[in-house]
């Protein structure tokens, strides 16, 4: 077992990309690019990321819920993905779960998520 986290680790140092501590509850921005034609651009897709599956390895992934037109978009990301040009926290939440699935059949007051000001990031 250690080998495997071992070889992860290896993997995940090997794409130097560099994510953001966040979690289910924060507001984040994440970059992404988009391939039209020959042309590459970045378009930025702003939401509350309501869960996080499989940390922080090479498997990881986010999804990420934002209202649009009045409609609500869910997009799931790779956390390590070559698509993905930069991960922004945008304010981080005060939430007492790890999956916000419940933010689905809410709408107005009851969908906001309170900010959390107090915010110390982690020892590395």
């Amino acid at each position: 077992m250690d080998l495997i986290a071992q070889i992860e680790a290896e993997q995940v140092a090997a794409l130097g990309n560099n994510i953001p501590d966040f979690k289910a509850g924060d507001t984040i921005r994440v970059g992404f690019k988009v391939t039209e034609g020959t042309r590459t651009r970045v378009q930025n897709y702003e939401g509350v990321c309501i869960s996080r599956k499989h940390g922080s390895g090479i498997a990881g992934s986010f999804t990420v819920r934002k209202i649009s037109f009045g409609e609500g978009v869910e997009r799931v990301f790779p956390l390590h993905s070559t698509n993905i040009d930069n991960i922004e926290v945008v304010r981080r939440g005060r939430v007492r779960r790890s999956k916000l699935y419940y933010l689905r059949t809410r709408r107005g007051k009851s969908a906001r998520i309170v900010e959390q000001t107090n915010y110390r990031a982690p020892k590395a």
